[in-house]
């Protein structure tokens, strides 16, 4: 099986990781190990790599791929929410970077069967991990319509998600929602021809879809105060997005994660206790090259923040 998928903002998330000779690395989005071999080719033999992946395919893909580091190569099938837990039962304590790419791989929306793509007609399924139970299937046809709206709005911002969920209401009334093209065709009625201007009507709605699946944001959020936790004194966090919502995440949290003391001025001594975690490494994110947007398309959106453990 080929596993395509080229790492965006690969020579900035190397250098922004700083790869110590032999250091411990946790990639919690393996993927198709396109970062993962590039932290490695920079360490010793005394070096470690945790790799993990919820998706078994990029897991087997990765696997096969790091073949000559397999003596430094941890692979985890898991989500990286879990990243604690995962580090404890490898009896590692502290590590000295997480990188962190978010969002579904191009792997994964070009297999047409993984349900993940509006341009091919397939099963709605967009799990990233095959053996959980809920499906993008299940969503549409049971979910109600305020539910619907809330995450087309929180997790699409799509303006039309009213209507596309009154639409999908009334279409399962007659049949169930069962491909991928059945619901472009219901998003397509819904939204008005003038409304669809340069983009895919079903494109946010299909990222509304994907993120409460997956439960992304949630694992996001969970993902970096563990990663931040465990990292060791100057340990680096490097985390790349693709789209607004997952980006807000990561700047709030390093926002309130490198906040000092909250106390009043006129107060002659702390009395909050509270203490700078990390320090953000760069204020703005970090974005793709001209040459590198050339080369893929898929870097347009992506954005790197980085922080170091204090």
């Amino acid at each position: 099986m080929k596993f395509n998928h080229e790492p965006v903002l690969l020579k900035e998330t190397i250098e922004a990781l700083n790869i110590k000779e032999n250091g411990i690395y946790v990639d919690c989005t393996v993927g198709g190990a396109g970062h993962s071999i590039e932290i490695l080719k920079r360490m010793g033999s005394e070096g470690r790599l945790v790799a993990i992946d919820q998706d078994e395919e990029a897991l087997l893909a990765a696997s096969n791929r790091l073949q000559g580091y397999k003596n430094q190569v941890y692979f985890i099938k898991c989500n990286y929410a879990y990243l604690g837990k995962i580090l404890d039962e490898l009896s590692i304590d502290k590590v000295d970077g997480v990188l962190m790419d978010i969002g579904v791989s191009s792997h994964q929306l070009d297999e047409k069967e993984r349900g993940f793509s509006y341009h091919q007609d397939a099963e709605l399924d967009m799990r990233m991990d095959k053996d959980q139970e809920l499906t993008a299937r299940y969503i549409v046809n049971n979910y109600d319509k305020d539910d619907l709206e809330k995450i087309f709005w929180q997790y699409g911002e799509e303006k039309w998600g009213m209507r596309i969920a009154e639409f999908i209401i009334e279409a399962r009334k007659d049949r169930e929602i069962v491909t991928t093209f059945d619901l472009v065709e219901i998003i397509k009625a819904a939204v008005p021809k003038k409304a669809r201007v340069d983009k895919h009507p079903a494109k946010k709605i299909f990222q509304a879809l994907r993120i409460e699946v997956n439960k992304e944001l949630d694992v996001l959020e969970t993902g970096i105060q563990s990663a931040v936790e465990r990292l060791k004194q100057g340990g680096r966090l490097a985390i790349i997005t693709f789209h607004s919502l997952e980006d807000r995440i990561v700047k709030n949290n390093f926002k309130e994660l490198s906040r000092g003391c909250t106390c009043p001025s006129e107060f002659p001594v702390c009395v909050c206790n509270r203490k700078e975690i990390i320090k953000v490494i760069n204020k703005r994110p970090i974005t793709a090259t001209e040459e590198e947007l050339k080369n893929n398309n898929r870097s347009r959106s992506a954005k790197l923040r980085v922080c170091e453990k204090l």
